[in-house]
């Protein structure tokens, strides 16, 4: 497992999972984030905000800017990340363009 992993109950975590450069730019294939519920409700925003205090630099910063979103089948980028719940259980897949297609 990724940074930001440690024992919690199933359910208070959330899954992100990279993707071909920004599984480069992470150094790892996922992450596993754990989660407050008295924290209230997270955004894409802020799971994204947890990735690149994880992963800090510009690499991945640019990395993550060009991604694509899956929020478990579902492309999510088009929409605002401040508006899009992410909730405990949930995996987050970060796809950067691919070369040639």
């Amino acid at each position: 497992m990724g940074a930001g992993t440690g024992r919690v109950h199933e359910g208070e975590t959330i899954t992100v999972r990279y993707w071909a450069g920004a599984r480069a730019a992470a150094g790892t294939a996922e992450d596993v984030l754990e989660v407050d519920p008295a924290a209230g409700e997270l955004t894409l925003a802020d799971v994204v905000a947890r990735v690149l205090e994880l992963h800090p630099g510009e690499q991945m910063a640019r990395t993550v800017g060009v991604c694509s979103v899956l929020l478990g089948e579902q492309p999510v980028r088009s929409q605002d990340p401040a508006e899009v719940v992410v909730r405990p259980g949930d995996v987050v897949e970060l796809l950067p363009p691919f070369a040639g297609g």
